[in-house]
């Protein structure tokens, strides 16, 4: 058995040992114990009496003990549960954090730089059709009470639509959509509005206190549909 602070602690929850008991067997303190569990060193003088305590307590405690152990003490069954990468559709996508938007502005365009960008798995059913990209949610604009809210710190996975699919209208209906602006710089939106013969996007914030504004695609640089949202699970 490895001896870690994992395996102690979980040999605690399943015997309902006391650290003072434990530390008293293994001739420590207290202080040590709970230092082994928060994930302290165990030095290797060590490692003989807590791997005989670990996997073969009759040994040293009271028969007592050992009784009460073997009548009231589930078996230890962890409630993970074995997952295989390979029957999942996981990507892992270039990830623009909300600190290096500027240093993406700068190197749009440039392979080499996307491809020094850190990485994050997405594991999800869409196709893996397209260029993808994730970027992390800076500002309020898009706060909502809705349900379609979007909160600064939200990883958006997003894919590139391509210039060539700009001359026709955009599906403004189904995506909510990141602009690249050349001035403007990353902006996260709903798009309310496509004027083919002007070449204008109307953009709209969910957050009533930002008013809508109009770009011309000329000073547009990229178009993104987002397809998926990873928030913290301690978020709204």
């Amino acid at each position: 058995m490895i001896i870690n602070s994992e395996n102690i602690k979980r040999f605690r929850e399943k015997t309902g040992f006391s650290q003072t008991e434990l530390s008293e067997i293994v001739g420590v303190s207290l202080r040590t114990i709970q230092n082994y569990e928060s994930g302290g060193k165990i030095p290797k003088s060590k490692h003989a009496i807590l791997r005989s305590v670990l996997e073969n307590p009759a040994k040293h405690f009271s028969d007592d003990f050992n009784q009460s152990l073997n009548e009231s003490t589930p078996e230890y069954k962890p409630e993970a549960i074995p997952v295989d990468f390979k029957e999942m559709n996981v990507m892992f996508v270039p990830l623009v954090s909300k600190f290096a938007y500027a240093g993406y502005l700068d190197n749009l365009g440039d392979h080499e730089y996307v491809g020094e960008l850190p990485k994050i798995p997405f594991a999800n059913d869409v196709q893996n059709k397209g260029d993808y990209l994730c970027f992390e949610v800076k500002g309020d604009s898009m706060e909502s009470d809705g349900p379609d809210t979007i909160l600064e710190g939200d990883i958006l996975l997003c894919r590139n639509v391509r210039q060539e699919y700009w001359k026709s209208k955009l599906h403004i209906n189904k995506w909510d959509f990141v602009i690249v602006h050349k001035e403007r710089g990353v902006l996260i939106k709903r798009i309310t509005k496509h004027d083919t013969n002007t070449h204008e996007l109307t953009l709209h914030s969910l957050n009533d206190y930002y008013d809508d504004i109009v770009v011309h695609l000329q000073d547009v640089q990229a178009i993104f549909n987002v397809v998926d949202l990873r928030r913290k699970r301690n978020r709204r």
